[in-house]
């Protein structure tokens, strides 16, 4: 097909050298493809390096602790990634003894593996046609065809993985997935296209009809909502702090952070008294304090935005569980405390 010829034609000449395209050991292709979910490889590519350094065998990851596999990871984002990697490289070092299932189908039932990731592991690792569909797919396919159903509707999702399933090269799987994807990242970009350059564009639909700006169609997202934390940085006279430990469900589930309390607005300086924290955590204690930030620092989030007060709280005398703080970077966090603890200077109190 002309489409198939053009594309791995384009991607011979324009394909990145990268670690993951020069081995077919499925331990390190699912570690990039775990690693470059919802993220760019320019983002990815260190955090891919240092793992395989830190961990070169799947045994070495799953002997590893999670608090380790976390702090790794730091920076990354989606923290269920890492969790979820953990808990599958221990299910294979010691229920499958080390060996990766062969298959898109057993690749399937691998936690934190959905259908994209199966099918790039198993095209790359294991030359099955299986057709990888991700959001560069999604792309580049909605535009050439001119597909306007939504990619994140249950009928997009059934009708674009039908037609990559159709299109993919049945004597070079791995190469045909690579392709597409590369293409969508690096030649068919959400942005600023150019389409005079593409090999596609004799017969691209998007292109002829001018739809290139608003293709691919997507649902609009669940709305946003606004959250108003404040961080407790707490510091005694031994230079000693206080972590907390998410144990609830959540993106930052098993990360630490400082004592965190929510309220129901950003709260100026004369509004400590808002947290009502003074008996809970305190417990009568003498301490002072005073604002980091006047104005808020916004993390923004898929679902929703933080606007987020650091406090600093100086106290003579910590309760148990301390922690020095020169031992901070010992602990996964999530960017925005790790932010925080790389640029406040602690020796100023």
């Amino acid at each position: 097909m002309d489409f198939n010829k053009k594309l791995t034609n384009w991607y011979s000449n324009n394909k990145r050298d990268l670690p993951w395209r020069n081995t077919k050991n499925p331990y390190y292709i699912w570690l990039s493809e775990i690693i470059l979910q919802q993220t760019q490889v320019k983002q990815g590519l260190p955090y891919y390096e240092a793992f395989v350094k830190t961990y070169p065998t799947i045994f070495d990851l799953a002997n590893a602790t999670e608090q380790e596999v976390l702090k790794l990871w730091q920076g990354l984002g989606y923290y269920s990634r890492a969790r979820n990697l953990h808990t599958t490289a221990k299910h294979i070092a010691f229920n499958l003894d080390g060996e990766f299932p062969n298959n898109y189908k057993d690749l399937l039932k691998l936690k934190g593996v959905g259908d994209y990731t199966a099918s790039a592991i198993a095209s790359i690792a294991f030359n099955e046609v299986a057709a990888v569909v991700d959001g560069n797919v999604y792309r580049v396919l909605s535009r050439y065809f001119g597909i306007d159903t939504p990619i994140n509707s249950t009928s997009g999702i059934k009708e674009f993985k039908k037609l990559a399933s159709s299109l993919i090269d049945r004597e070079q799987p791995a190469t045909f997935n690579q392709a597409i994807m590369e293409f969508g990242a690096r030649q068919c970009k959400p942005k600023n296209a150019d389409c005079s350059i593409c090999p596609l564009n004799n017969g691209c639909v998007a292109l002829q009809k001018g739809l290139v700006e608003t293709l691919p169609v997507k649902l609009k997202k669940t709305k946003v909502t606004n959250k108003y934390f404040n961080f407790l940085v707490c510091v005694d006279q031994n230079k000693n702090t206080l972590l907390e430990k998410r144990t609830g469900k959540g993106i930052w589930q098993n990360l630490y952070q400082f004592p965190l309390v929510e309220s129901t607005k950003s709260l100026k300086t004369n509004e400590f008294h808002l947290l009502n924290v003074e008996e809970e955590l305190f417990k009568g204690l003498k301490f002072d304090y005073w604002l980091y930030n006047e104005s808020d620092i916004i993390h923004k989030l898929s679902h929703q935005h933080l606007y987020t007060k650091f406090w600093i709280v100086e106290i003579n005398e910590l309760p148990k569980g301390s922690i020095p703080v020169k031992n901070l970077d010992l602990y996964p966090t999530p960017v925005l405390i790790s932010d925080f603890i790389n640029t406040f200077n602690f020796n100023n109190i």
